[in-house]
């Protein structure tokens, strides 16, 4: 998929110390270890050194996280609950379009040794100030409705697990991640480690509950493979998209990535390129491998609620979707289910156990995902910003600013679990609204030969990325144009809400065009045959068609 006859012009990099090609960027990973990780070269004739994969292992579980949070078991757990088996093979397609972008981004952090955030204000090839800085506010509300997820997930597993109320646990949840944090401190391997062991505990948790729920297997295979659903399915199925594919997860990956060693001399040498592609070929081996044990987590999660909540009947009932939930006395009744009503639905369905074993999975996966979800914090508000302070002081702030609705949420649904469940599905929505902002982005500057040199996209990559890109806009125009005019929805059917709406959806518009008007310009000349100039001094690159 990648371009490999085009001549390589060369990222004119600041992040690169001329002759030596020693990498100077933004690496948070470089700040708190002092150290980048060596990667050995592949030994020849190897089609995968396992050395040198072990010595790449390490970004793409991180990334993986985002796979992995409470917004995804949420999203999960209710396409089991209210769809069955029937829409998994949205999960697995999710999955597959998400490796896609995160390979786009882990290139473009390997090749320009810049993460997504910094590209976007590059003096000669970003966007302008007011987009990016647009970009910028889009990209920390996506972090903020995924942190919110995380957080009030970690709150509802302590809360399971030992009682505590949702805004205590969501206090502990924010102050513990301070402490995990720390591990930087002793080397971004032991960090990975940690990363390894929280995912390992996922696993074990979600498969056992698995297990326990004797799922149909024919069926859950034939959920995967055949695309089939019914209409009443499409909140369910925009709900997993945006939960599978997080907008801040690319711009987190192309930075991840920068952890790794990688001389970039400008212009490159003949050994400079060959490392750089041999540091994509290794990321995406390893970042195939964590998405697909990734898909297989969900996969458990999915088929567990399927076999234990799903029931046609409630869930096409016309005042649902419903799931069937088992009562005290062993009788089964049609309500809405969440994460909030995991421990008394598993106690009453699989057991006591069941219910604890649930409980340690999710209280890993808040764990785990709210660290991420700090790190992409971190690194876009530096990106974006160029802000040079103290790590403590950038991570109390980037901290702060997702921890403080979260704990806000926590006490809001405190008492009102059906609230809570509702706010972590259109949050799941808000993140799918938020993508075309970071999947846009980082199309762009994949598919720029000025950028990438010979890295750069192929054509049936920059068709594929493209067609994506206009799906995911119109099918979130769809879901939310019909939300508003559905008259039994939970919409204010008021006139200032439908012209607050409009005013939204023309906003979203016009700065959909700002994102992509440089790459429409492209398009245009080189469907007219025409050449286009690539400008200098803050405007964006552009390439002609010769």
């Amino acid at each position: 998929m990648v371009d490999q006859t085009s001549q390589y012009t060369g990222l004119e990099d600041p992040a690169v110390d001329g002759q030596d090609g020693e990498h100077k960027g933004f690496s948070i990973e470089d700040v708190a270890s002092g150290e980048l990780v060596e990667c050995p070269d592949e030994r020849e004739g190897a089609w995968i050194d396992w050395r040198t994969l072990w010595m790449y292992t390490g970004p793409g579980w991180l990334m993986s996280l985002a796979y992995l949070d409470p917004g995804n078991l949420e999203a999960d757990l209710q396409q089991g609950a209210y769809t069955g088996y029937k829409i998994i093979w949205v999960l697995f397609w999710c999955t597959c379009v998400g490796l896609f972008l995160q390979l786009l981004a882990a290139r473009l952090g390997v090749v320009t040794g810049k993460n997504l955030a910094q590209m976007c204000v590059d003096p000669k090839h970003g966007y302008s100030k007011p987009v990016a800085m647009a970009l910028w506010v889009c990209t920390e509300l996506a972090i903020i409705g995924s942190d919110i997820q995380e957080v009030v997930g970690s709150a509802i597993a302590f809360k399971l697990l030992f009682g505590l109320p949702l805004w205590a646990g969501a206090l502990l949840t924010g102050c513990d991640t301070f402490t995990f944090l720390g591990l930087h401190y002793f080397g971004v391997r032991k960090l990975e480690a940690f990363i390894a062991v929280l995912i390992g505990t996922m696993c074990i948790c979600f498969w056992v509950t698995f297990v326990m729920s004797k799922p149909d297997i024919g069926t859950l295979i034939e959920g995967t493979v055949l695309p089939t659903a019914e209409g009443y399915m499409g909140n369910q199925a925009v709900g997993t998209l945006g939960a599978v594919i997080m907008p801040h997860n690319i711009f987190l990956h192309s930075a991840l990535v920068l952890s790794r060693k990688i001389d970039r001399p400008s212009p490159p040498t003949a050994r400079s390129s060959s490392k750089m592609a041999e540091a994509n070929k290794y990321n995406a081996i390893e970042s195939s491998m964590t998405l697909l044990f990734s898909f297989f987590i969900n996969l458990a999660v999915v088929g567990c609620f399927a076999a234990t909540f799903f029931k046609h009947s409630c869930a096409t009932d016309p005042d649902g979707p419903y799931a069937w939930v088992k009562q005290a006395d062993g009788s089964g009744v049609c309500k809405e289910i969440g994460l909030a009503d995991t421990s008394e639905a598993f106690e009453h369905s699989l057991g006591s156990a069941a219910k604890y074993i649930w409980g340690f999975g999710l209280l890993a996966a808040g764990q785990a995902s709210t660290m991420t979800g700090t790190f992409a914090g971190q690194y876009v508000m530096e990106g974006f910003l160029d802000l040079k302070i103290a790590m403590w002081k950038r991570l109390a702030i980037t901290r702060s600013i997702a921890l403080v609705p979260a704990i806000l949420v926590a006490i809001a649904t405190q008492n009102r679990k059906s609230t809570s469940d509702d706010v972590d599905q259109w949050l799941n929505i808000l993140q799918s609204v938020q993508l075309p902002f970071a999947l846009l982005p980082v199309l762009h500057f994949t598919s720029s030969e000025a950028v990438m040199g010979k890295f750069k996209n192929g054509p049936i990559t920059q068709v594929f990325g493209w067609v994506f890109g206009l799906t995911v806009i119109v099918v979130n125009v769809y879901i939310l144009v019909s939300f508003f005019a559905d008259p039994d929805s939970d919409s204010p059917n008021e006139a200032w809400f439908f012209a607050l709406a409009g005013m939204f959806g023309i906003g979203y518009a016009i700065f959909v065009l700002a994102v992509v008007q440089s790459d429409l310009r492209t398009l245009w000349a080189w469907a007219t045959g025409r050449s286009v100039a690539e400008p200098r001094d803050g405007e964006q690159a552009f390439i002609s068609k010769s």
